[in-house]
């Protein structure tokens, strides 16, 4: 703390804070692709020591203004006018080559996806030890102690394997630890971290999000956060900028933004973010002697591992759904959720147990009668893009497990698709695009709409909402709700993430290490939960106290 020049006898001594220097300065940026403005005058800045979040749904402007910063627009992007600051230098009329000697070594970049940021080719740590080859003189023994201490430092169990280890041999958490390494490798006074954990469960999330609060508590390093979940924005950034179709909709202090937003479209992305709505679906448990439409009893899966041995991926499950209700799987990636639900849809046979669906003995079925059994369960994959085909339209891939299951009249085919197209509310004008052309939740009501096209009695959601804003994903989720009600459908729904499953699910199983350690109606297993399992996934969702961290004091 520093004070104002001498003072006379009568005034008061009068602090001045000094506050950190300014790392970033954002004035009036413009950017468009042709001629198409898609960022239109976004101003902020970020301190040494900050965290900023830029927070908005997909097309909201917020990567787009990431790649601004750094040079790494993708072709036909360009900045149109405004102002970019680093360090007090102007670098928004940067060169490739200026850019060049920034990136890495002043600004760091954290992307999205682990999976598709790093080389498949190359062991991870000589993708690290590039960015010392690249921007300093150490020789190689040296650069070789520098990554062993930084992957270290972000918390990868055995460094030196990992070092030698290929991108495939690692987790989606793992990977995303090397990529943390690589971007603070030569400790940037800037880290652009583009939506860093969105692809991962919600107990990694925390922790790789508290490594990078680390990094900035250690360095001073600033952080630009890009995130459409305001529940992890209200968790890690000091100021908050709200971004809509390239517009700055809110933005100050993350109490100020969270805590009295001036704009519609704030109220309507705290709204719809399950971490923050923290309400409990608003309906009974099912009784006891509800109809079990789904029983599973003592289900094992084991699978032979290339050196011989033999995994144990499920062991010993069992739990039943009552029809018409929503029995939620949770757990983090690994814990055995997947590979139970493959089981129950007649996709997997295993190892022992027994599991019923109607009545009908699934592990039993094989040949015509399993296929037929399919009817009855039907799949809705985490990633819509994927599991469409992008040569059909969406009419066709709604219409195809029509043509799979027996003569249904082309007329009548018709009539189906045009009633599940309404039922799931897709605008008919759609059913002639590909899958290209809609929007990610276009594309999850076309899954819906194929999934229920045979009238089955379950649906399995894997991870069908993780993949998309919040925002979408709260249609979604009413859409489910309502389909639910008015068809008396049963899920079961798996997900890592506890905050979706509470607001949508009836009962829940929480798995961890292919065991099931609790389970029970939602509001009892969340409200009291027996394991530490559970209380570590709890804690782990984003967003949980802000209702406590940006509370009112009282009087």
């Amino acid at each position: 703390m520093t004070y104002a020049a001498p003072l006379r006898a009568t005034e008061t001594l009068v602090p001045v804070l000094s506050l950190p220097p300014v790392v970033l300065a954002v004035d009036d940026l413009c950017v468009a692709y042709g001629h198409t403005p898609v960022v239109d005058r976004v101003t902020f800045t970020i301190r040494a020591g900050e965290v900023v979040a830029l927070v908005g749904e997909s097309g909201s402007g917020k990567t787009t203004t990431a790649q601004a910063l750094i040079g790494l627009l993708p072709p036909g992007g360009r900045v149109t006018s405004g102002s970019i600051r680093f360090d007090g230098e102007l670098v928004s009329g940067f060169t490739e080559r200026q850019f060049q000697g920034l990136r890495g070594k002043r600004i760091a970049l954290v992307p999205q996806d682990p999976g598709s940021s790093l080389n498949p080719v190359r062991t991870v740590g000589s993708q690290v030890a590039e960015v010392f080859r690249l921007h300093t003189d150490h020789r190689p023994d040296l650069i070789r102690r520098e990554v062993l201490s930084l992957f270290e430092r972000v918390g990868l169990s055995d460094p030196e394997l990992r070092y030698d280890q290929y991108p495939h041999e690692l987790s989606g958490g793992m990977k995303q630890r090397v990529l943390i390494a690589m971007a603070v490798a030569l400790r940037p006074d800037l880290i652009i971290a583009d939506e860093p954990t969105s692809a991962l469960d919600v107990t990694v999330q925390r922790r790789i999000l508290d490594l990078i609060d680390g990094l900035r508590r250690d360095f001073g390093t600033a952080v630009l956060l890009v995130t459409h979940d305001l529940g992890v924005a209200s968790d890690r950034a000091d100021r908050i900028v709200v971004l809509q179709k390239g517009r700055i909709q809110d933005s100050g202090l993350a109490r100020d933004v969270l805590g009295s937003p001036s704009s519609p479209y704030t109220r309507q992305l705290l709204a719809d973010a399950p971490s923050i709505a923290q309400g409990v679906r608003a309906r009974p448990a099912p009784s006891a002697d509800a109809r079990r439409l789904v029983e599973v009893q003592g289900l094992r899966q084991q699978f032979a591992t290339a050196d011989g041995q033999t995994f144990t991926a499920v062991r010993d499950i069992t739990f039943s759904v009552a029809a018409g209700t929503t029995h939620a799987l949770v757990g983090e990636s690994g814990s055995g959720k997947t590979t139970t639900a493959r089981i129950i849809a007649g996709l997997q046979r295993p190892t022992s147990g027994t599991v019923r669906v109607d009545g009908v003995e699934v592990t039993a079925l094989s040949g015509e009668a399993l296929r037929h059994f399919r009817r009855k369960v039907q799949l809705v994959y985490q990633n819509p893009f994927q599991s469409l085909d992008p040569r059909q339209t969406v009419g066709q891939i709604i219409e195809e497990p029509l043509l799979n299951f027996g003569p249904v009249p082309a007329p009548e085919r018709k009539k189906r698709v045009l009633a599940l197209a309404e039922r799931v509310h897709l605008d008919r004008a759609l059913l002639a695009r590909r899958p290209a052309a809609l929007s990610g939740g276009q594309r999850q009501r076309v899954a819906i709409a194929r999934a229920l096209i045979l009238d089955p009695s379950v649906l399995v959601l894997d991870e069908a909402v993780s993949a998309l804003d919040v925002t979408v994903q709260a249609r979604i989720l009413e859409l489910l709700a309502e389909l639910q009600r008015d068809l008396g459908l049963t899920y079961l729904f798996v997900s890592h993430d506890l905050a979706v499953v509470r607001a949508i699910a009836d009962t829940v199983s929480v798995f961890q290490a292919g065991q099931q350690v609790e389970q029970g109606p939602v509001e009892t297993v969340f409200s009291t939960p027996a394991t530490d399992c559970t209380r570590q996934l709890l804690a782990a969702i984003p967003g949980a106290t802000l209702n406590a961290r940006f509370a009112k004091p009282t009087a």
